[in-house]
């Protein structure tokens, strides 16, 4: 079995910045088993598959660990792969997925996600939390197994060094860390140990979550973000009613081949 293998680092426009995704594309889908052994061996935070069906492609996403149900980079990742490199014609590339319908458009030399909004709601900041970020966030929010921890400065996001093994083990798939930005509207850091992720460099699911909470305190529905990891990304953010825009660059920097 020959599988192509295409290395693209999303939410940036330079190579060796932004976050890296595998993406691979699929004639059928072989066995899950497979699929999270490929994921596993790439060692980056997501590897995508997709393949036709109908009149979409289906996209799955797995971390070295597990499957996840969203993820944005890898699907900007994908995108870019099939307007790039795959002959892709039209503007917009339909997705199905396990978090339901998605796409990518092109627009300029951006392209751009288009997935759910997920407003996160205010909530007491759980036992563990503080001890495991090594600071108090001064608010805390969550929408389902996605928390938001809310800080005064983009210096103290910028300065936390989590504790990755207490983290890992609160109940919880990821922990935005989030701040105004001193040039950008926000800033974000983003962790996910229980899935096999310490820091993701850059987050798109992590924006259909803040999208709609700095929409709400800037009282604007456009938004420039800043993800501060050591890659570093860049996001443009647009509320729409119950989905959120989500745009950026993304650089190919390896091809080849998978020999299975």
């Amino acid at each position: 079995m020959i599988i192509p293998l295409y290395h693209v680092d999303a939410f940036t426009e330079h190579p060796f910045e932004g976050n890296p995704a595998a993406v691979c594309p699929l004639e059928l889908w072989p066995p899950d088993a497979l699929l999270q052994k490929i994921a596993r061996e790439n060692n980056l935070s997501e590897t995508a598959f997709f393949a036709w069906e109908e009149d979409h492609y289906r996209i799955r996403w797995f971390t070295p660990a597990v499957e996840v149900e969203l993820c944005g980079h890898a699907t900007l990742a994908s995108g870019h792969v099939l307007f790039r490199h795959l002959g892709f014609v039209g503007g917009r590339v339909p997705f199905a997925s396990a978090g339901g319908p998605l796409g990518v458009e092109r627009e300029g030399e951006r392209l751009v996600l288009d997935f759910p909004a997920r407003a996160p709601n205010p909530a007491a900041v759980p036992a563990g939390l503080a001890e495991a970020l090594g600071r108090a966030p001064a608010e805390f929010h969550c929408w389902s197994d996605y928390w938001l921890a809310l800080f005064g400065s983009e210096d103290e996001v910028r300065a936390l060094r989590p504790d990755f093994a207490a983290l890992g083990r609160l109940p919880v798939h990821g922990l935005i860390a989030t701040a105004p930005g001193t040039r950008s509207d926000f800033v974000s850091r983003f962790f996910a140990p229980a899935v096999g992720i310490n820091e993701d460099p850059v987050t798109g699911s992590a924006h259909t979550v803040l999208s709609p909470f700095w929409a709400g305190r800037l009282g604007k529905p456009d938004l420039h973000a800043l993800q501060v990891s050591d890659r570093g990304g860049e996001l443009w953010c647009e509320l729409r009613n119950d989905r959120v825009r989500i745009g950026g660059h993304a650089v190919t920097v390896m091809t080849g081949r998978l020999e299975l």
